[in-house]
């Protein structure tokens, strides 16, 4: 796909004598909301611990914004232009909420150790832009009524939330989020679902991986779907949905057990 913002090719990883991904290539067009989907156990966490430097793939390669960073260092990862989130929260609870989106800024900000010691004007001033600009990004998720709170008084919703807020502040072309309707009841899947849609409308691209069949639906552009490692099927979330394959594997066991959690 020319112009794409993610291209994945041939993408393979063992764990001894288990294929995690097997033989995986697909592309994420700019702007798009791109869904990962499949059973527990089709590789979707391996995939984006792949794409996000955690761990090195066995074969294959994985282009962002059309540069080659297979195989890069988390830390090159997020540099290139790529955010996560995760499925299990991982917030600084010790500290405030706007501390945390601050927090995902230490790329972005430059930080001098004399000026930083001394607090001399240049520093206060920098720390000043950054509180200001992260203040923004928590009421751009709808978090400005926690813009004072700590993070460990924050309910569970809001903290999902403010774990995007903090990829945010990284400045990513691409954000990764890992289940991030995970826990949420109905309203606050709902506003998940809103906050996904303004993302991608103003130009982000997203990679979701979600359970959330209703939020998938409604909410991508693409799907691509996993079993066993590899790409099952790959289309419009009405192409996937009226796969049959897709349907035998995957969606038509999860509407029988549970429809609302595939």
């Amino acid at each position: 796909m020319a112009g794409s913002m993610l291209s994945v090719a041939g993408l393979s990883k063992r764990f001894g004598g288990l294929k995690a991904i097997d033989n995986l290539s697909f592309e994420v067009a700019p702007g798009t909301v791109h869904a990962v989907i499949g059973p527990n156990g089709a590789g979707k966490t391996t995939l984006l611990n792949l794409l996000t430097g955690i761990y090195r793939p066995d074969q294959g390669r994985i282009m962002l914004a059309g540069h080659d960073v297979t195989g890069q260092p988390t830390h090159r990862w997020a540099a290139a232009g790529l955010g996560r989130t995760f499925q299990n929260l991982q917030i600084f609870f010790n500290m405030s909420a706007l501390e945390n989106v601050m927090a995902g800024r230490h790329l972005r900000e430059r930080c001098e150790l004399l000026p930083s010691l001394l607090r001399t004007p240049s520093q206060a001033r920098a720390e000043a832009a950054c509180r200001a600009q992260a203040g923004a990004l928590m009421q751009r998720v709808g978090l400005g009524a926690y813009l004072g709170a700590r993070a460990d008084s924050m309910p569970y919703g809001a903290l999902k939330r403010l774990e995007i807020a903090r990829a945010l502040a990284l400045e990513p072309q691409v954000l990764l989020l890992d289940e991030p309707a995970a826990g949420l009841n109905h309203t606050e899947a709902r506003e998940i679902d809103a906050l996904i849609r303004e993302l991608a409308h103003g130009g982000m691209t997203v990679v979701l991986v979600e359970h959330n069949m209703r939020l998938v639906m409604e909410v991508s552009d693409r799907v691509l779907v996993l079993d066993r490692g590899a790409r099952l099927a790959e289309g419009t979330p009405a192409e996937v949905a009226r796969d049959e394959r897709v349907i035998e594997a995957y969606l038509g066991a999860a509407e029988s057990a549970e429809p609302a959690d595939a």
